[in-house]
């Protein structure tokens, strides 16, 4: 195999990061029925979805805002830092969903293949109506957590969330610590 140096080696290693890049949808407005691999929500920017398909990950940024009503995210959904995440009636994960130390999130309607991670945030939570295919674990929120009518195939665990999680009507392999009740 032949070596690229100098020209040819800068050449192509930007048709790489072109084509890596490409693959990422950098979405900042509404997106409707489209289909795309990645998708990230810049800082501070507000994403929303309706009916789009992702084939790979959707990636939430500090500060962002995503809304996705009826998606089908192939992938996982991850946020750190973000300002709000909606997922709403009909959306579907293949993977999982994991949100930390951001703000507020809303779950309602949504099945998850895997497990869902919602861990130390600052602003209100909710999950409601939705099906969860391993795991709910839900560990040291500081906003107000309602859990109210999920279905979660293994363990539904609360542990250290300032309230104490509320709720019910939640069926799960067994519920752990604050979720006990639920």
């Amino acid at each position: 195999m032949k070596k690229l140096t100098g020209l040819a080696a800068s050449a192509a290693a930007a048709l790489f990061a072109s084509a890596a890049n490409a693959e990422e949808f950098r979405c900042t407005t509404t997106v409707g029925a489209v289909s795309l691999d990645n998708l990230f929500v810049p800082d501070g920017r507000t994403c929303t979805l309706n009916g789009t398909r992702l084939n790979g990950n959707i990636v939430v940024g500090t500060g962002a805002t995503l809304t996705a009503s009826a998606v089908r995210v192939n992938g996982n959904i991850q946020a750190e830092g973000h300002r709000a995440v909606f997922l709403n009636q009909g959306t579907i994960v293949g993977g999982s969903v994991q949100i930390k130390q951001g703000g507020s999130t809303s779950i309602n309607g949504v099945t998850v293949n895997s497990d869902v991670q919602l861990e130390s945030n600052a602003r209100s939570i909710s999950v409601s109506n939705s099906d969860i295919g391993a795991n709910l674990q839900v560990f040291q929120n500081a906003g107000g957590v309602i859990l109210r009518n999920n279905d979660i195939a293994q363990n539904m665990q609360c542990k250290e969330n300032s309230p104490a999680p509320t709720g019910g009507g939640n069926q799960a392999g067994d519920k752990e610590d604050q979720c006990a009740e639920l």
